[in-house]
Parts: C-alpha cells; structure tokens; sequence
C-alpha cells in the first residue's frame, strides 16, 4: 500500500518515517490545511498561517437535569466558544461565553471566564445567596480572571458571557455582550438584549482587559408553566433568532437531543460561526435533588 507525501506529494510506502524527497516527518501530525511541520505553540501555522483544530472541536456536556453542545462550525478553525453546567441543591446553573476573534486567544478567555462563572454561581448558591447576587459576584470574578490573561505589550482576550440560573420558582438571566438566553414554553421569549450596536455585530460590551468597568445586565423572571431556558452563542441565533422556532425543536426530547438538534440546524444552515447551546429544563421533574455526574465526550469528527 502506499500514498503521498502531504508536502511534496512524492510517492511513500506506508509505514515510512520520512519523505525520501522533501524529508517531512510522516508520522507527526502537520498543518491541517497546507500540511507543513511548522506549528507553533500557539496554535498557528508558522507556514501559511491557519489557526490549527483543537479538542474543543466539538464538546458535549450533560447532567441529569441540563445539557450542552459547542461546535467549531464549518467555517471556524478552532472553537472559540466555551460553556459549562453546575447544580447546587436543586438549582441549576449555566454559563455560555463566546471568545471575541479579534482578541488574542479567544478560546482561552472563554473558558477562563464559563468555569471560573460556574464554579462562582455554585460557591455562592451554596452559601445561601440569591440568584441576583450570585449573578454578579460570578461575573465580576469572571472579568477578573480574563482579564489576568493579558500578557504585557498584548492586547486584551476578550469574550462575551450570558448565564443562568434556574430553580425553585424562578430563573435569573445574566449577560455582558451579544450571547443569548431565551425562554421556550407557553410564551417563548428572548430574555436578553444584545450589547451591541444596532444591525451589527460590533460589541458594546464584553469581558477583558480593555473593556473598562462592566455593568452586567440581569433579568429574573417567573414562568407560568414549565418549558426550557436555552443559552446560546450567535452561531445558532443568526440563523434562528425568533423563539418560536426555537421552541419548536427545543419542546418534547431530553435535553442533550436538543442541544443536539440545534447545533446541527445551525451546521446545516451554513455553520459560519461557532455554536454553542445549554439547555436547562425548568418546572419538569428534577430527580432527587444531588448533584448528577457530568459526563464529557469530545473531541468528535467534524462532519
């Protein structure tokens, strides 16, 4: 059996260690788009340029209560969105951060900030403060440990955040940036408002160092029957931005098939952006209350 060179497209033997033409390395893993050995630590091909694949192509989380998608997209080379799930009590908690390209390492400020703001709204849940509260203080430490990321003579990572916390009767909404949160039941409904320009995609607000001081905005509201709180990246609402067409796939499946479908409507519709879904039940059965075991699976194949 044999094939080509990724280099030089010279004939090799299969099991051969080096190009006999050009000398490339055949067992190392190169360049996925020009095939060079020359990644850099930072992720980028020091050759032409492309920004390589990470472990985070394609990530999915899940408790018993909640779920979560992130996706790269068809057009991103690394996914730059991030997310995480918390259950305090019976209190379910998500963040969703999308990291903002035109920032030095985005994939880094977003889930700096999602787990250090999960793991934030968990402390302060447990120590008996209200969903209000806990919103804030989760966003305050979560602009802090971005911004601890900048490197001197750097431009600040940055990131946009949204997150919510939902139990007991009510669901507290977070956000900074142009990341959303909706409602999807009787009377499905955007729950946020984008920190941004009107018609664009230029922020307004966000996480980092050159943000200045930021003011998250945070709504809390009563259902008036159960449904679903979904968080997203603007990889799914630019494609599907109404809520009702949300809660058409969102109603009636457990929520890791949701999360499921919606990242794949939005890779379907063109997968320009990366997308990320959380998915949290609200007024359906929650178990016994304990904490579930969360389970990971990535990477997986892009399709």
């Amino acid at each position: 059996m044999s094939g080509a060179c990724p280099t030089c497209g010279t004939l090799v033997l299969v099991g051969e260690a080096y190009c006999e033409q050009c000398g490339h390395a055949l067992g190392a893993a190169g360049c996925t788009a020009c095939g060079a050995q020359a990644v850099g630590a930072d992720g980028y091909c020091e050759n032409c340029g492309m920004l390589q694949p990470s472990g985070r192509d394609h990530v999915e989380i899940e408790l018993e209560v909640a779920a979560g998608v992130s996706d790269r997209g068809l057009r991103h080379s690394r996914n730059e969105d991030a997310m995480a799930l918390t259950v305090a009590g019976t209190v379910v908690a998500g963040v969703v951060c999308d990291g903002v390209s035109t920032s030095p390492r985005p994939e880094e400020a977003s889930q700096t900030a999602a787990d250090t703001a999960a793991a934030a709204l968990a402390k302060q849940l447990e120590e008996g403060a209200d969903p209000e509260t806990a919103t804030r203080e989760a966003v305050r430490l979560a602009a802090e440990a971005v911004v601890a990321l900048a490197l001197p003579g750097e431009d600040a990572p940055a990131c946009t955040y949204v997150s919510a916390v939902a139990g007991g009767r009510q669901v507290t909404i977070g956000w900074v940036g142009d990341s959303r949160a909706y409602w999807l039941g009787s009377a499905s409904e955007l729950l946020t408002g984008d920190d941004a320009t009107p018609g664009t995609h230029m922020l307004t607000a966000w996480l980092g160092a050159d943000a200045g001081h930021i003011m998250p905005r945070i709504r809390t509201f009563t259902p008036d029957g159960p449904g679903v709180v979904l968080l997203c990246s603007d990889g799914l609402w630019n494609y599907y931005p109404e809520p009702t067409a949300l809660a058409a796939v969102a109603l009636n499946a457990t929520p890791r098939a949701v999360a499921q479908r919606l990242t794949r409507l939005a890779l379907e519709a063109g997968g320009h952006d990366n997308i990320t879904v959380l998915v949290i039940p609200f007024g359906l059965p929650f178990g016994q209350g304990e904490q579930a075991e969360t389970t990971m699976v990535f990477p997986k194949e892009q399709q």
